[in-house]
Formats: structure tokens, sequence, C-alpha cells
């Protein structure tokens, strides 16, 4: 038997949860198909097989972390063969071992002899493996840790004794009912009957990568905010002029590209809005494209996936990509390629019903823009009149490093010009 560790998957990752096993114990597997998915605090991995062989066990369960160089499971290889293969390496998991109270694989079974039949130590005691210690995975342990319980606190219902997560979880709904309960008694009575329990869910993968980075970014950056109302009656009419072209190239035309086009074309007035700060160099880094990033309320928690080079698509392209990287962000499917070098984002809360929102910048840029809802409001024209307009709002955040009200009050000005009066754009598209 082998054992699959979990490789190195970089960017200093250490560890992950495992979201689906595509596999079961028994399984047959050929070289390369796919075993398993796990997802990193960056995105959604799929793990192959090193080669043909059969599935004996599968050491992490569903929704439990998996750390890097630990067994991810173990199987039998069709050839016996695999001594020159690196990704698998041989079971040296002595905690597990130790958990399980299990002989090596490769032990040879020895005549039992006269001191065999009487133990060398004391039998172990009641709800302890067969080594005197209590079996539980080190997601348990770490899951015990986060919660400040210790090991032999928490009943085990699996084999020897071994603490399961679900004990774990149990546990401290109980402790969530039970504690509240007693001190409040004397002043609030009984709780009454059917009342909801809390419970503990551990804060890991993508949610957790947004935590680090969301405090790293409110904490280090100096954010001022920024609001205009932008009539977008024009854009809107425009639109539904182009939606049964992009249709009949089987393309979906939201509001989204037409936004990121007339935002690639404000970023080269204004480059510095497309730029990143360098505080240890001293420097400005402008960049050479403009990535425009769209937050997406995915699968697996908030994503922000990026189209590349915006300008340089045309509007079918952008669209097709938005399209693309939604699909993927809402099944938690986003490669780890359109995370990366963003250089300007998006966020539409308005597709939510939202009207305004005080966005955070998703760093390293240096700003991000949240788009409220439509809202269809009386306003006047040229002559006075009360017409009915559709006015949309726009919150930006900048750097206050780098980006002072000015600058970005222009910059608005001229992304604001293109949506307001969208065939000016023609002017400027390369």
């Amino acid at each position: 038997m082998t054992q699959f560790k979990l490789p190195d998957i970089g960017e200093g990752i250490v560890e992950c949860e495992v979201v689906e096993w595509h596999v079961q114990e028994g399984d047959s597997v050929a070289e390369d198909q796919p075993v398993v998915e796990v997802m990193t605090d960056k995105a959604l991995v799929e793990i192959t097989a090193p080669e043909t062989g059969t599935i004996t066990r599968l050491h992490v369960a569903k929704g439990e972390t998996a750390r890097v160089h630990e067994p991810l499971f173990a199987y039998d290889a069709e050839s016996g063969d695999n001594a020159d293969d690196d990704r698998a390496e041989p079971a040296d998991d002595a905690e597990d071992a130790q958990g399980e109270g299990s002989a090596p694989a490769d032990a040879t079974p020895r005549p039992a002899s006269p001191q065999a039949e009487a133990p060398a130590v004391a039998p172990p005691a009641s709800g302890r493996g067969a080594y005197g210690r209590i079996p539980a995975s080190p997601a348990v342990r770490r899951l015990l840790r986060e919660n400040e319980l210790r090991l032999d606190q928490v009943p085990g219902s699996g084999k020897d004794g071994r603490v399961l997560k679900e004990d774990v979880l149990s546990f401290l709904d109980g402790a969530a009912t039970t504690q509240p309960a007693e001190s409040n008694a004397a002043s609030n009575g009984p709780s009454p009957a059917g009342q909801a329990t809390s419970r503990v869910e551990p804060l890991r993968g993508v949610r957790a990568a947004m935590a680090r980075q969301m405090v790293e970014s409110a904490s280090t950056i100096p954010h001022f905010q920024y609001g205009e109302e932008i009539d977008v009656t024009r854009l809107l009419a425009l639109h539904e002029r182009l939606k049964p072209q992009a249709e009949a190239q089987e393309t979906r035309l939201t509001l989204m590209p037409l936004f990121m086009k007339a935002l690639a074309l404000a970023v080269q007035a204004h480059p510095i809005l497309n730029s990143r700060l360098d505080m240890e160099a001293g420097e400005i880094h402008y960049q050479a494209h403009c990535n425009i990033g769209m937050a997406v309320d995915g699968k697996a928690g908030l994503m922000v996936p990026n189209v590349k080079q915006v300008e340089s698509l045309s509007l079918l392209e952008v669209a097709a990509e938005v399209q693309r990287l939604t699909t993927a962000a809402r099944e938690g499917r986003v490669s780890r390629a359109d995370l990366q070098q963003g250089t300007i984002s998006i966020s539409n809360i308005g597709a939510l019903g939202g009207t305004y929102a005080a966005p955070i910048i998703n760093a390293p840029e240096v700003a991000i823009v949240a788009i409220g809802k439509t809202q269809w409001l009386p306003r006047f024209d040229a002559n006075g009149e009360v017409v009915s307009r559709a006015i949309m709002t726009a919150t930006w955040a900048g750097d206050h490093r780098l980006i002072d009200g000015g600058t970005i009050a222009r910059f608005c000005n001229v992304w604001k010009g293109y949506l307001e009066d969208p065939e000016t754009m023609l002017l400027s598209l390369r």
C-alpha cells in the first residue's frame, strides 16, 4: 500500500479543505484520473491519481482540512513499482498508525511466544487507542485548539474511542446550550422549548483568505471614499440594442463589460488609478495592462477574478470572459491565474439590491468602485422640465497614499462621461 501525500501546491499554502472526493475506498483508478478536489485560500485544485491502482483508504473526510506533505489517500498500485514516483511516498504517519492501533503494512507475522501471551504493559484505559492515547485526526485536534478544548474532554464515537469532528461540534453545541441556561436560569427562567442552538464553523479556505486580506488592506491602506451619481439612461438603451446581437453569437452581454471598457479607457487618461505602490522601494509601478477584477459572491465565498487586458479586447470578448469567470466563481472553480495580477476592481452590489457601499481596496491595487442599483428617478432636463432618468450610484475607495480627491474626481468624470454618452467611447477605442 502506498500513501499519496498532499503535494506542495505553492504560494506558501500549507493546508487546504477537501471539497469533494470523486472516488471511494475500493474503487479502481487510472493514471491522471481525478481523485479529489481541494480548496486552498486562493482557488479550487483538482488532484489526480499518480498511477493506475485501487484506492484503499481516504485519510481526510470531505469538509476536513488536509495538510501539505501529510497522507491524503492510500492506494495499491497495479504495477507494484512506484519507488521513483515522488508524488507517492511510503506511509510514515506515526500519529495515524498509533491512532488506529495497526501494525505497519509490510510487517510479517511472527509465531507466538510464551511472553506474548501476557501483555507487557497494562491494557489501555477505556476509550483510548491501542497505545494508550486518544486517537484523532490533525483537523480535529486543530478544531479543539481553536475552541480551547482538551482531547480528553470530548467523548469519542469512532473506532477505539476516536474523536471525530462531529463529536467536537456536538460537544460545543451542548456547551453553548447548557452554559447560558445555567447562567441565566435565575434571571430569565427556563429556555423555551425548541429554541435554536448556536454552532461553530471553522474559518478556512477562501473565506479565511478574504478575512486576512481585508484586515491587512483596511489596516495598512488609508482609504478615502468618493461618491457620484451617473445617468445611465443612454447606456441602458445601447445595451438593449446590443444584447440580441451578442446572443446571436452565443454571448450573454450584461452591463459589466460596458463598465469595464469605459474604465479601461478612463485609466488611460489617469494611469495612477491603474498602478501599484511599493512603499519599501519608494516606487510607483504603472501597470502595462488594465486587468479589471469583479467581485463575485461564489460557492466558496467572495472571489475577485479579473479580465486580463481589457483595453485590447472587444466588447464581445470582454463579455465572454465575464461570463466564463462568473460561472467559474459561482461553482468555486476559479483558477489561480484568474485571481492574480488584477489592477483595479468593480463590486456590483446593485445586482443584489444595494444602493451605496464603502468598498475595501483589493490590495495591492489602489482603487475599487462599488456600483449600486439603477433607479428611475425624476430629474430636470435642459429646458427645466421634469423627466424620468435611470440613475446609478458609484462609490469609489482610493488609496490616499497615491490618490487625492482631485485625482479621483477627474478620473471619475472621464469614466462617467463614457457611461452617460457611450457612443463617445468609439472615439477612443483601438
